[in-house]
């Protein structure tokens, strides 16, 4: 059944999911066929092992390690890329053997929906939107997201959420805690910490109504600032009511380079290293770099992916990560050319040469790579063919500027397909009239949420974000419509 136009502003004005953000609204889901869901659960798996293999090739590299089983690889110019930048007590803490194993608990691919099918243009380990999905979900599936004296448990315990919408009505928060308990088996209920910081602020909203889900299950789940926890001997607490409570589980939601601002950063290293708390996502910045996608096109890694990788997830990465490559300045040899795009029908000897690139040659996207406060909300990204000459020449010279400490990523754009999709119109309400909906054009990123449970990627929800077919560079923005996703038939 169909939500009104003001059934969601209602519910969004009772429960606000971002600071000072809007956005467009549907009375319908995003719909996706069986097909598609089972191409969406693929990719998750394939995520999976591509962070696995990428953590083999990081450790491996560091080592000095041999990368193939029975022909030499060295490539020790991997770590260099992955570590560059990064203080070395971080390096340090992502290298230590007490990590070995620890991937993120969520995945959250960056999709795009184009006319030869799915493209992953950003794999996120800390991502924005597990509360408003949830929310979304919830929302869409029985139309009751925070009613007064809802039950939470009964989506979850008595079925009673629609199969429609995918994961179900509840499936992000129950997976969500799922995926970090199992980082301290032996607990019960452990105290779960939420720690968002000022930099990462505009998400507290929806990491605070998750929290608050939580807790009407009985788990013990707060959304806590980094001033807010203290050490007592190994251990981290926060003051409950003037009570201290140990924190068993912290999941981080703030990136690697904000470390230097939270104030508590080295009792968080301390409790543990003692043992004493978990840590959702690891504090390994070597997962967190795009550049791992020019990696997996690297002309010299191929052989370690296709041993690193099952067939079927090799394939998949394959068609599903467009070309793209580490914009690294070092000097080369006369005569020798890049391993990149061409320009003019020529191979590149110099980055600079994208200068001369035309319009057409120019369907290509500079974006840094990560361990920066413009890697996030696609606040460095430069699209070749959507800006000026002098634009796309300034992209290219800061890329090259920046690349002594911070690497930017070259990658092939994709342009998605147009589609349509119903929308409210909110001028088109008079005075008390319900506002209507209509089919609008637009272009599609959608976000499938992975929880790691038992060593296996459980999709629980997506997020579809339909912007106007004029926007090649889709994100979330005020004439941008977000949106859960429900399954129709194929």
């Amino acid at each position: 059944m169909p939500l009104t136009y003001e059934h969601i502003r209602s519910s969004l004005a009772g429960q606000p999911l971002f600071e000072d953000k809007t956005w467009q609204l549907s009375p319908e889901a995003w719909p996706l066929t069986p097909a598609q869901v089972v191409e969406l659960e693929a990719i998750g798996a394939a995520c999976l092992e591509f962070h696995q293999a990428l953590e083999t090739l990081y450790l491996r590299c560091v080592a000095g390690k041999n990368l193939l089983r029975n022909k030499p690889l060295l490539a020790r110019w991997v770590a260099d890329y992955l570590d560059r930048g990064k203080p070395a007590a971080l390096v340090a803490h992502a290298r230590d053997p007490q990590n070995r194993g620890a991937f993120p608990t969520v995945l959250r691919p960056d999709l795009l929906l184009t006319d030869e099918g799915f493209v992953l243009t950003e794999l996120d380990s800390v991502p924005g939107g597990i509360g408003l999905t949830a929310f979304l979900n919830r929302l869409y599936a029985d139309g009751s997201a925070t009613g007064p004296g809802r039950n939470p448990s009964e989506a979850t315990e008595g079925g009673h959420a629609p199969a429609a919408i995918l994961g179900g009505g509840d499936a992000m928060i129950r997976n969500f805690h799922a995926s970090l308990t199992a980082l301290r088996p032996g607990v019960p209920n452990p105290l779960i910490a939420l720690i968002v910081s000022d930099e990462a602020g505009t998400y507290r909203p929806e990491m605070e109504w998750l929290a608050n889900q939580l807790q009407l299950l009985g788990k013990r789940v707060f959304c806590l600032r980094p001033e807010d926890i203290f050490p007592l001997e190994n251990s981290l607490f926060y003051d409950s009511d003037g009570n201290p409570e140990k924190i068993d589980i912290l999941y981080r939601f703030f990136e690697l380079f904000d470390l230097a601002n939270i104030r508590t950063e080295e009792f968080i290293f301390e409790s543990w290293r003692a043992g004493e708390v978990a840590i959702a996502p690891p504090m390994r910045p070597f997962q967190e770099e795009k550049l791992s996608l020019a990696l997996f096109h690297h002309h010299l890694l191929q052989d370690y992916w296709a041993e690193a990788l099952s067939g079927p997830a090799l394939k998949r990465l394959r068609a599903l990560i467009p070309p793209s490559w580490v914009i690294d300045p070092s000097p080369l040899p006369p005569g020798a050319v890049l391993d990149g795009p061409r320009v003019g029908g020529r191979a590149l000897n110099d980055w600079r040469d994208l200068a001369g690139a035309s319009q057409k040659e120019r369907e290509l996207i500079i974006k840094i790579s990560g361990y920066h406060e413009t890697a996030w909300g696609a606040r460095s990204v430069v699209l070749g063919s959507d800006c000026s000459r002098e634009e796309w020449l300034a992209g290219v010279a800061h890329a090259i500027a920046l690349a002594p400490t911070n690497l930017h990523l070259l990658q092939v754009y994709k342009k998605p397909r147009r589609l349509e999709h119903r929308l409210f119109d909110p001028r088109a309400a008079v005075g008390a009239a319900p506002v209507s909906a209509s089919i609008k054009p637009g272009r599609l990123r959608l976000c499938p949420y992975y929880f790691v449970i038992g060593g296996r990627a459980q999709l629980s929800g997506a997020l579809a974000t339909f912007c106007p077919p004029d926007k090649k560079n889709i994100h979330g923005m005020t004439d941008a419509a977000l949106l859960p996703c429900c399954l129709v038939p194929g």
